[in-house]
């Protein structure tokens, strides 16, 4: 049985579940998220939490049982307090600065990065080197920051670019200096 799987998930005061055919949809006070559910796996309501339950013990029902409750989990807790995920931008006249739902990345390029947010995810910054992104949805937050991140990754030698707040950049040594004769 799967450990994950069996936990029963808390449903806060002000979150609405509404399970029907095959879909759970969560409402809450930031929102709503919406999250179908393959056959074979059923989440039910019992009084203030939500139990995710399997059929059989296929395999593929196994590995969907964790994944299932771990979807409706994150959007139990998207809808009451959201995600977010904070990038550091490092580097000699590195920054990036706030353009209408976007940001404008100077990370020496030629020219400035336009990055605009999709919607559900906003974009803020904390400094001229720091981004805040957050939003409801988990997987939204955690792909517009890699996107973010990708403009410009942290490289190994001097540790330039943009990277997630507290990840550790393994640092490389430099060349050698040799002696002139």
């Amino acid at each position: 049985m799967s450990r994950v799987g069996r936990m029963p998930i808390p449903i806060p005061t002000g979150v609405n579940v509404d399970i029907a055919g095959g879909l759970v949809t969560v409402n809450g006070p930031k929102g709503m998220l919406a999250q179908p559910v393959p056959e074979g796996i059923t989440v039910q309501q019992e009084d203030s939490t939500l139990v995710v339950e399997r059929a059989s013990d296929e395999r593929l029902l196994r590995s969907l049982h964790g994944l299932i409750r771990t979807l409706v989990n994150n959007m139990v807790v998207g809808v009451t307090t959201g995600f977010e995920k904070r990038l550091d931008i490092v580097g000699t006249g590195y920054r990036a600065a706030a353009a209408g739902t976007g940001l404008t990345i100077s990370v020496g390029y030629s020219h400035p990065v336009v990055f605009e947010a999709p919607e559900g995810v906003n974009l803020a910054m904390e400094s001229p080197t720091r981004v805040l992104v957050s939003g409801i949805d988990k997987q939204a937050v955690g792909e517009i920051a890699a996107q973010i991140r990708r403009i410009r990754p942290p490289e190994p030698y001097k540790g330039k670019g943009i990277r997630y707040m507290g990840e550790v950049v393994r640092r490389k040594a430099g060349k050698a200096g040799s002696k002139k004769r």
